[in-house]
């Protein structure tokens, strides 16, 4: 055996593997010495990237207030990342609502030949206080984060600046936008809700039109099958469960009830699973669970669902609104929930009390004054029933994917929506588009 011609092989496949990291920065290049001298950056590391169209790919530690309103306060460390492509060329700014554990080539930066910015948003990922102050988990705050970011990197990059995210970023587009209109010259947020309650009554609307009268009513049978079977089907789930390593504080039963109540907002939202797919009320036990399983929503309510989305759920419950459940066919036979609120995901000891006048200005802003934004969303979607309503004020359009969920992208569009969105960004930003 060559053992010799072995090493090498196996020396040229591990560099292979790394090439997208090995093969980018030096830590002495322009960029680098350009990122480092900024005011506010305190780390600064090479990231993975596409090598096939940036150059280079840092990860960057951020320093900012916890409270801007006090800038000489209490600090914390905000991670965002920088792909770059050209000085000359746009800049995508993706505007993340929950952790960033990367970045990477997307489509609206493929379409712009952009450089890609992603932030991550505080109190989620790396950007965490030391402690978890939550009065400072605001809207305001967050989109302060994001002005203090651009103002520091358009020192560097002098092009366009186009902001976009998706779902919660999506909404942190959007407020970001509210506050500070001027810092970018387009937005693109995909399937982004506004909500205008703690709970909004306008998606318990949704649910009761969405799709055909004969799926809705295979929803609701299953979702009482559930409900009726729980003691036979409960062995199920904990088996499922404990192969995941779920752990559930709030209890397996509690868990179950909640999920089955989850299930019919997570089906319309993704899209996951199709009326076809839905068992029958007295299908075998195992095809039951399996197909709850799917949509994934007992997750939510383990011990490390409640961990990764509380900072939303706070966000949710002062800020944002959110949503509670129609119990009206359920209540005869739930046992262990009685009162369903969300609120069980919100972290513990947090002072809730729920603020309607952020939403209220972001939406009176987005109607009368929002421009230069294209709003994505999907027919389907559960998250549409709160999405932004046009009323002709402003320079902006909607484009909705028909029969599309909440995965729906720009890629999902008409060929007459795709064209229209080309052609409106075109004349905002003053520049030739890729259309892909």
């Amino acid at each position: 055996m060559n053992y010799k011609r072995i090493l090498y092989l196996f020396l040229f496949i591990v560099s292979f593997i790394l090439a997208p990291v090995a093969a980018q920065n030096k830590p002495e290049t322009e960029l680098y010495k350009k990122i480092k001298a900024l005011p506010g950056v305190v780390e600064v590391k090479a990231t993975r990237f596409d090598t096939t169209f940036f150059k280079e790919g840092y990860e960057i530690m951020f320093e900012q207030p916890l409270d801007h309103s006090k800038p000489k306060g209490e600090k914390f460390r905000q991670r965002f990342f920088i792909l770059h492509k050209d000085y000359s060329a746009p800049v995508e700014l993706e505007t993340e609502g929950y952790a960033a554990n990367r970045a990477g080539l997307n489509e609206l930066t493929r379409i712009l030949g952009s450089n890609e910015v992603v932030v991550e948003h505080r109190y989620f990922g790396r950007s965490v206080p030391k402690e978890m102050k939550w009065k400072y988990l605001t809207i305001k705050n967050a989109a302060d984060d994001m002005h203090r970011i651009v103002t520091a990197l358009k020192k560097i990059y002098k092009g366009k600046w186009v902001s976009s995210g998706t779902s919660k970023g999506g909404q942190t587009t959007l407020f970001y936008k509210t506050f500070y209109p001027n810092d970018v010259d387009a937005s693109v947020p995909y399937v982004a809700p506004i909500n205008l309650a703690q709970e909004d009554p306008r998606i318990y609307a949704f649910l009761k039109n969405a799709g055909d009268e004969e799926c809705r009513r295979k929803i609701r049978e299953y979702q009482i099958a559930l409900f009726k079977r729980e003691d036979e089907l409960l062995p199920y789930i904990k088996e499922m469960t404990d192969k995941r390593k779920m752990v559930f504080s709030m209890g397996i039963e509690t868990a179950y009830e909640y999920a089955i109540l989850e299930y019919e907002f997570a089906f319309w939202q993704y899209g996951a699973v199709r009326c076809a797919d839905i068992p029958a009320p007295d299908a075998p036990a195992k095809q039951m669970v399996d197909h709850l399983n799917r949509t994934n929503a007992i997750y939510y309510y383990s011990d490390a669902g409640i961990k990764q989305f509380e900072p939303f759920i706070y966000q949710a419950f002062t800020e944002i609104g959110y949503y509670n459940y129609d119990i009206t066919d359920f209540k005869p036979y739930m046992k262990a929930v009685k009162n369903p609120s969300n609120l069980i995901l919100a972290p513990k000891g947090a002072k809730i009390v729920y603020n309607p006048e952020t939403l209220q200005k972001v939406y009176h802003f987005l109607q009368y004054e929002g421009n230069n934004i294209v709003y994505i969303y999907g027919e389907l979607d559960t998250w549409s029933s709160t999405a932004v309503q046009l009323i002709g004020r402003t320079d902006a359009i909607k484009l909705v994917n028909k029969g599309g969920y909440h995965g729906s992208r720009i890629k999902n569009l008409s060929d007459e929506q795709k064209e229209l969105f080309y052609s409106t960004m075109e004349r905002w930003l003053g520049i030739k588009l890729n259309r892909i």
